[in-house]
């Protein structure tokens, strides 16, 4: 069975939609990773689901850790790979690698040793949810190395065309996640009901399974992946090559999760109720956003081979066509939360004052959906002309703008709601200006092209 799509040759759009699928399909399998374990989390009670998500914000700023490794890997390999190079594909892959786990070691080992001041961070008050949340913590950071490793993984087998296997590997942690996920938490058989502590214990233990199965796919991978060899030590022309393109994301990355965590703290002024109405609606509004990471991450592909086969006419095309199915992605994504959001949010909490906050939450970041959509896109194309720094300088100067406007606005009458707002406002202000900033950066780009084809 071929697994690889051909990202040089033939139809633009059925080229980016072949890799795409798989890559959304495989972004809403991660939606509904995260949106199974706030499922069952919410039955115990809002308090778990505040305990979670004040303890996932740390988690989840390993994301943008190892982002320099996973951005700039994907690039390097698909421009080696556009070039012919699968040999220098796979030291890019074995050294981006290499420096996931040495990382993630270090971020596990800090969490761990840090998780009272982390979670002190929040001033919760209520007892439990600081247990909870504590517990939660460190079973994650003990095995956090699955959070850097994994999606590197994903990354560099994407660039070289192959975005099925990453779907079915995914496919298989989520089916592991659903079976123990409410027997760990609530305890059936002879397993005792664990919590909080079992939703952790569930999510580890089907990451554990994602990371032996890429593994297992590379080792067996003869035309790039197996020619890693992991005895070998790190390259510094390498790892200075991934590092200067991925640097900025990865800066970019751990603002951005700092960022959301002042604002959580401004958010907990609200109570534990407020942070678990932010934890799930970002779980649900990850419906928009998963599926333009997921799209983002095949234009990047796409734009990345056919940069490094120096098909310059083709890379733009892909970038013109993926923006307008994005902008219809990200049109749909404002009704479904506009129009529905009391529905949803149900889903996953009943309780009524929670459901009144969690609909106004939906709503408000609803009509920022397209922007976030184009802005996360936009990114991702930037990326693949190893130019992250445009992205990363926008998202740094416009998701900080949220700290003041959500201190701004939540002392007027808007009151939480204010905060949601910055959050909106913030989102379309980047998707804009990082529209404009492309249009600019492909002109002037166009123009060296000709310039050089004439000379």
């Amino acid at each position: 069975m071929k697994t690889r799509t051909d990202l040089l040759n033939g139809s633009i759009l059925k080229a980016l939609i072949a890799m795409a699928l798989p890559i959304m399909a495989t972004s809403f399998l991660q939606m509904a990773y995260n949106m199974t374990d706030m499922i069952w989390i919410g039955k115990v009670g809002s308090n778990s689901v505040a305990a979670v998500g004040a303890a996932g914000m740390f988690v989840n700023l390993s994301n943008g850790l190892c982002a320099f490794l996973r951005v700039g890997g994907q690039v390097n390999v698909a421009h080696s790979y556009g070039e012919g190079n699968r040999e220098k594909a796979a030291k890019f892959a074995r050294n981006a690698l290499q420096m996931g786990v040495i990382l993630s070691i270090t971020y596990g080992v800090t969490i761990c040793i840090f998780r009272k001041s982390f979670i002190g961070f929040f001033k919760f008050t209520n007892a439990d949810v600081i247990k909870d949340a504590e517990t939660y913590l460190v079973i994650m950071g003990a095995f956090i190395i699955f959070n850097f490793v994994n999606p590197i993984c994903t990354a560099v087998i994407t660039a070289t065309g192959n975005s099925k296997t990453p779907f079915k590997i995914s496919t298989a942690g989520l089916i592991i996640n659903l079976i123990l996920d409410p027997v760990l938490i609530f305890g059936v058989g002879i397993f005792p009901k664990m919590g909080v502590l079992g939703a952790a214990t569930a999510t580890v233990f089907a990451q554990f399974v994602v990371c032996v199965l890429y593994i297992l796919y590379m080792k067996n991978d003869e035309q790039v992946f197996s020619k890693m060899k992991f005895t070998r030590p790190l390259e510094k022309d390498i790892i200075s090559s991934i590092t200067k393109i991925g640097l900025p994301a990865t800066i970019q990355g751990v603002m951005f999760n700092g960022i959301s965590m002042i604002i959580g703290r401004i958010i907990a002024v609200w109570g534990e109720t407020a942070i678990a109405v932010q934890k799930v609606g970002i779980q649900v509004e990850s419906i928009s956003y998963m599926a333009a990471d997921g799209f983002a991450a095949a234009t990047n592909s796409f734009i990345a081979q056919n940069y490094g086969a120096k098909q310059f006419s083709r890379s733009k095309k892909g970038y013109t066509t993926a923006l307008k199915v994005m902008a219809c992605w990200g049109i749909l994504t404002t009704c479904v939360l506009v129009f529905l959001p009391a529905p949803i949010f149900r889903i996953f909490i009943d309780e009524p004052e929670v459901v009144n906050l969690g609909v106004n939450y939906l709503r408000i970041l609803g009509y920022s959906q397209l922007f976030m959509c184009i802005e996360i896109l936009t990114s991702g194309a930037f990326s693949a002309y190893g130019k992250t720094l445009p992205p990363s300088i926008v998202s740094i100067i416009f998701t900080g703008m949220r700290i003041p406007m959500a201190i701004g606005f939540g002392k007027t009458v808007l009151g939480l709601n204010g905060v949601w707002l910055s959050i909106s406002l913030s989102s379309v202000f980047k998707g804009v200006i990082l529209v404009i900033l492309f249009i600019i950066f492909m002109r002037k780009f166009s123009k060296q092209n000709e310039q050089f084809n004439k000379a």
